[in-house]
């Protein structure tokens, strides 16, 4: 059964029941999730990170504060804050936490809460992965040609497990190859460079990894911005929870993985109850990657 919701006041209403009785199970699990992210990924500098804390842990305990639309408002005003201070160097899925923060503040305002959040969070997702695909097609020539992944693979740390897990290099190989990519001071150069080893292994899964990435953000852009409609639904929702499933296996950026899957789970009717369980372990899947060691764990058992 779902609830019909009603325009609900900035700071709610004591003389009435709470706005949202979540009888509508995908609304009321969406909101409470995008808290949970919160204090998941806790963001900002100290005069932003307790309030947010703070919003986020009320958000959870009370129903009355979890549709209230000042609340979510204030969340959306506290991280832009914490992008203000950090500018222009906050993580994209700030500012896209930025953005839905404010949606959930303003949809709670309308009389179909649950519809007008499908709406938006399809556009914003859409038009998130537009930009993404557009900056890796068209504005990044060392993405197309496969040296953004490459590079990626051998010299940033938190990808040290999967360059000798995918990759097949030894960690003698890596630290021998982080050391051959380290920067010098500007305008040195060595006589005698030392050698970056790829074994092919990695060279062909950094140019699978580049295209596939394009391919499925390409998709996920075009079913997210296309007119609703029951017959693309099933596609839509398989394109974002494949991209969140192997993307974020890899990705050390959980906190963006759990946004994306909140904000499909906003897509959901109340009666797609499997889709929803599977939006919840799709969660906990991104929840698993981030704190357990896997690729580690995996290359003990190889070796």
């Amino acid at each position: 059964m779902s609830t019909t919701f009603t325009s609900t006041p900035w700071f709610g209403d004591a003389r009435r029941q709470p706005a949202l009785a979540f009888d509508d199970c995908s609304l009321g699990i969406t909101l409470r999730l995008t808290a949970i992210t919160l204090l998941l990924r806790p963001m900002g500098p100290w005069f932003v990170l307790p309030i947010v804390l703070a919003a986020a842990a009320l958000v959870l305990i009370f129903p009355r504060v979890l549709s209230t639309p000042a609340v979510w408002l204030g969340i959306s005003v506290a991280i832009a804050l914490r992008i203000a201070d950090d500018w222009p160097l906050a993580d994209n899925h700030i500012y896209l936490f930025a953005y839905w923060a404010l949606a959930i503040a303003l949809s709670l305002r309308t009389s179909d809460v649950s519809s007008a959040l499908a709406f938006t969070s399809r556009w914003l997702i859409g038009l998130a992965f537009v930009f993404a695909v557009c900056w890796k097609a068209f504005l990044s020539p060392d993405f197309i040609d496969g040296r953004f992944v490459r590079v990626t693979l051998l010299t940033d740390p938190r990808f040290g497990e999967a360059a000798m897990l995918i990759g097949g290099l030894t960690p003698q190989q890596l630290d021998a190859d982080r050391e051959a990519l380290t920067p010098l001071p500007e305008g040195a150069e060595l006589i005698n460079p030392p050698a970056v080893i790829e074994p092919p292994r990695l060279r062909v899964i950094a140019t699978l990894s580049t295209w596939a990435i394009l391919c499925l953000e390409a998709c996920v852009a075009i079913l997210m911005l296309l007119p609703p409609d029951t017959s693309i639904s099933a596609l839509r929702h398989a394109a974002l929870l494949t991209f969140c499933g192997v993307t974020y296996a890899f990705a050390p950026v959980a906190g963006f993985g759990w946004l994306l899957l909140v904000m499909g789970i906003a897509q959901i009717g109340a009666r797609q109850i499997w889709l929803r369980r599977v939006y919840v372990g799709a969660f906990l899947v991104v929840l698993f990657y981030s704190e357990v060691p896997w690729a580690n764990l995996l290359l003990h058992v190889l070796r």
